[in-house]
């Protein structure tokens, strides 16, 4: 039993070499308020004036106090040294500090002096208060062996320069020590203030409500006014304690400042127990020598109760130690002998994890957010689908642009029909519109790969920075090269696109269709006029003298001459041809005009449902079933041109001003009003772009992301092995490669300093159990 308090102190040797508090050690945790005599009973305890005493907060730093007594065998003696009278102390008193291992002090009064010099050190010179402990051993004869930690007293409003949130420090402090459950709590408090107010119990009793580890200490007994005691606590009727409560009498003021000695202070407390009427009863039970005896057996007894449970705990640290210093690699394995299989391995494994994370099959799958082949599909099928869908066919297409087209595509004849070559010429740029989604799509694939090429690697690599980051070069540089011929594909797959028109395609609508599409719309239009038109408005006469059924009637006669003149624009220019011996492909049918307007052939068949554009437009052989039609239209044609009349070229005399016209031409104005005709080849040219941009579209859609997957991510996972190989795997690179970073090296070695420490601490523990 006698060796359990130097074992601990052994043990908190052993942590404190490396700074290390992971071991929750049993000891005596002294805690009371400013001016309560804490300090006073540590000095009787240790019988030594050692303590920084003064007004205010004195004690600014923990004190981890070890006390040892140097009558048991196996305490290390000083040098033997010669009194002033000539008598051998075979062994004298002496004070060790942690901080300065090589210094003993045998004047208690330097001793006091380093506490304060230390503590000002690290805490400042204005009564601030600091974590950081200070450690100090006291070997002599005259103490019994405990580890004790003295700490701030509690105080309530800051003085002089000290922080404002003082009070809020020292409870946070003092918290942080007595909460852990292998601490006993010493509380000590002063008899001439009601116990209800004491902030030592008050804190003990928020870590240990049930008072089982708890001992409470009453200092003062003899400064109680007369005619009152503390026997109903003394004896644990006013606050219970488990550990009970012991009253002690320190020196006065008076006395430390006539340097009283402590064998005279230990009397004149023994004949105040003995003496006084309310303790005589009791006097075994009180004073400082009764104190420390007390100590000693429970933190004895709480130290036999905790071994084992320390034991486990060593045992348990042990294997995370070893199992973390293991994560930091072996350093012998990195020898001459061993680099270049070192090397092949960290080379096989980051190409391995590269290729894994593009296929999904690797053992470290985020479950938080899309990482790898996952983000790249969301690339083609998200990304790139909302942008491609995002682009619209007329974009930038105005009717001012579709009608320039048509007219500069008829050159200088007029315009009869809407030529191929207009359509051309519109489409071309919408396509290339698509082009800019596409390249982007790869430059998110690519960046998609840079980023899984940095999260490779892991802990192994973490070692040799200089390596993880060569591997990184080298896969981002192989990424780069196939970025270039990936781009100039997907770019040739737009001009594959805009090469060709091809209007035979199925899904294309053709020229029939857009008619029909058109003629559909516009009946759809009507019926909804007609369905929300009041009936109140059929006979309102306008203010020109017009109502709104005459003027629909207008627009339908004019629609209806309109394809009339077409007609007979073509009925004489199939005459010309005729007479010249030629049929032009050019030239459309008229039956097919008037199918088209009209409605459906009588004669149907099987070429009616698939009429394209070219056939509408541009015509196919002449069928004989036309003839009486162009005859009945040659007819239509001579009573209308009869009624036509030939506009004036000369205003008043004066010749026209060719210039402005050609202006004013130009402008936005002359396609300000559209007649009938222009509108509705305006709004089928859109159909045919509308139509034939979207099986582009789709096409692009398909292509792109396969060619991403062919010439940018297959080639890479595929060579990039080889290529780690071929570039790192070169035995003058070793050296350079294998270099470990610095700060991971002080961690290996603070890791063993670690493993080491609780080793020696288990070592210690299994010896003396």
């Amino acid at each position: 039993m006698n060796d359990l308090i130097p074992l601990v102190n052994k043990l908190q040797d052993v942590f404190n070499t490396i700074g290390s508090d992971s071991i929750d050690l049993p000891q005596i945790v002294v805690v009371g308020s400013q001016s309560s005599g804490k300090s006073s009973v540590l000095e009787t305890i240790v019988q030594k004036d050692f303590l920084p005493r003064g007004n205010g907060v004195v004690t600014r730093r923990p004190l981890v106090l070890q006390l040892v007594n140097t009558h048991q065998t196996g305490v290390p003696q000083p040098p033997s040294s010669v009194s002033s009278d000539g008598s051998l102390n075979e062994s004298p008193d002496r004070a060790e500090f942690l901080h300065l291992p090589n210094k003993q002090f045998f004047d208690f009064e330097e001793v006091r002096k380093e506490i304060e010099a230390e503590t000002a050190r690290v805490a400042g010179q204005n009564k601030a208060i600091s974590r950081t402990p200070i450690h100090l051993k006291i070997y002599s004869r005259n103490v019994l062996n405990l580890t004790l930690v003295d700490l701030p007293g509690v105080t309530k409003i800051p003085v002089g320069d000290q922080p404002t949130d003082i009070e809020k420090q020292t409870r946070n402090l003092i918290l942080d020590y007595i909460l852990k459950p292998n601490s006993v709590i010493l509380a000590v408090s002063p008899a001439n203030v009601d116990l209800a107010n004491s902030d030592s119990l008050k804190l003990a009793r928020q870590v240990d409500p049930e008072a089982k580890r708890t001992i409470g200490v009453l200092t003062k007994l003899d400064l109680m006014d007369a005619g009152t005691n503390s026997l109903d606590i003394l004896s644990g009727r006013a606050y219970p304690l488990k550990l009970g409560f012991i009253g002690v009498v320190n020196r006065s003021q008076a006395d430390i400042q006539s340097n009283k000695p402590m064998a005279d202070a230990f009397k004149a407390e023994t004949e105040f127990f003995q003496n006084h009427p309310a303790y005589r009863a009791i006097a075994h039970r009180c004073g400082t020598n009764f104190l420390a005896k007390t100590l000693n057996t429970i933190l004895m007894n709480h130290i036999r109760d905790k071994l084992p449970d320390i034991k486990a705990k060593l045992n348990s640290l042990i294997g995370q130690t070893q199992q973390e210093l293991t994560s930091y690699g072996d350093p012998s394995f990195t020898g001459k002998a061993h680099r270049g299989s070192l090397i092949l391995q960290l080379l096989t494994r980051f190409a391995s994890d590269f290729v894994a994370a593009i296929d999904g099959t690797s053992s470290e799958i985020s479950t938080k957010e899309l990482c790898g082949g996952a983000r790249i599909y969301y690339i083609f099928n998200n990304v790139f689908g909302a942008a491609l869908d995002s682009v619209n066919p007329c974009e930038n297409l105005s009717v001012q642009d579709i009608r320039t087209a048509i007219r500069n595509s008829t050159g200088p004849r007029p315009s009869l029909f809407v030529p191929e070559i207009a359509f051309d010429l519109l489409v071309k740029p919408q396509i290339k519109l698509l082009e800019p989604p596409s390249i982007r799509c790869v430059e998110l694939a690519y960046e998609e790969l840079v980023k899984i090429c940095h999260s490779c690697g892991g802990k192994d690599l973490a070692r040799f920075p200089r390596f993880h980051a060569k591997l990184i070069e080298v896969v981002s540089d192989l990424l780069r090269e196939r970025l270039g011929p990936t781009s100039d594909y997907v770019e040739s797959l737009i001009s594959i696109q805009r090469s060709y028109i091809n209007t035979n395609h199925p899904d294309f609508i053709g020229g029939g269709g857009a008619m029909s599409a058109l003629e559909r719309a516009a009946q759809k239009k009507k019926k909804e006029m007609e369905r929300t038109r009041k009936p109140s408005t059929h006979n309102v006469v306008l203010a020109g003298g017009e109502s709104p059924m005459a003027r629909e009637d207008a627009a339908e006669k004019s629609l209806t001459n309109a394809v009339a003149t077409l007609t007979v624009q073509q009925a004489e220019r199939e005459k010309g041809h005729a007479r010249q011996g030629s049929h032009s492909g050019s030239i459309s049918s008229v039956s097919s005009v008037s199918g088209s307007i009209n409605g459906p052939s009588p004669s149907g068949g099987a070429g009616a449902g698939k009429d394209t554009f070219l056939n509408y437009f541009f015509g196919g052989p002449q069928q004989r079933s036309d003839r009486p039609v162009l005859q009945e239209t040659r007819a239509m044609s001579q009573n209308v041109a009869k009624e036509m009349v030939m506009p004036k070229t000369v205003l008043d005399g004066e010749p026209l001003d060719f210039d402005k016209k050609l202006d004013h031409m130009t402008g936005a104005e002359e396609f300000s009003n559209l007649s009938d005709r222009e509108d509705m080849e305006t709004q089928l040219i859109r159909s045919l772009i509308t139509s034939y941009f979207n099986i582009t579209r789709k096409s692009i859609q398909d292509l792109v992301p396969k060619a991403v997957m062919h010439l940018l991510v297959n080639y890479s996972r595929e060579a990039v092995q080889n290529r780690l190989v071929a570039t790192l795997y070169k035995e003058e690179l070793f050296n350079d490669l294998l270099q470990e970073d610095d700060s991971l090296s002080a961690e290996r070695a603070k890791c063993k300093a670690m493993l080491d420490v609780f080793k020696n601490a288990f070592s210690v523990i299994n010896e003396a159990m």
